[in-house]
């Protein structure tokens, strides 16, 4: 029996000209593969992440996906059966909701897009990883301390 992707939503920031420039240019390359792939907008939804166990600030300067996505995604965090792990560690029970950030995240969706997946691979890389990361923190506070939301 074969069995169907996990889906996934994508939050992200639609006050922000750049997180939608993101969001289409993903969706032009996908072409269609990346099936299962639906986007959710934060803003004004801080009780909705809460409710997620997602904390709003992290939502805003951090990439954030759920994946296993599905009609649980509206009950709480509790309910989606983690056994009290954080929402950011990924474990989660088989068919239960996770929540993936960062890097974590982008890798994840990028893998999802064959023209991609080398540069998922190459961004996981130890190496790689950790200048990734702090030059993505930097460029996001700059970018929201300018739209003056931070």
């Amino acid at each position: 029996m074969k069995t169907s992707p996990a889906k996934i939503c994508v939050l992200y920031d639609g006050a922000c000209p750049r997180c939608i420039k993101d969001r289409d240019s993903y969706l032009r390359l996908a072409r269609g593969q990346a099936e299962g792939v639906s986007w959710f907008d934060i803003t004004g939804e801080d009780e909705q992440l809460k409710r997620w166990g997602i904390d709003p600030h992290k939502a805003l300067t951090e990439l954030h996906l759920i994946i296993g996505a599905d009609e649980s995604m509206g009950k709480p965090k509790e309910s989606w059966g983690t056994g009290g792990t954080e929402p950011d560690s990924g474990l989660a029970l088989p068919d239960q909701p996770r929540v993936l950030s960062e890097l974590d995240a982008y890798i994840v969706l990028m893998q999802k897009v064959p023209v991609l997946k080398p540069l998922a691979w190459l961004m996981g890389l130890s190496l790689i990883r950790p200048v990734l990361s702090s030059w993505y923190h930097k460029s996001v506070h700059k970018r929201l301390k300018r739209e003056g939301r931070l």
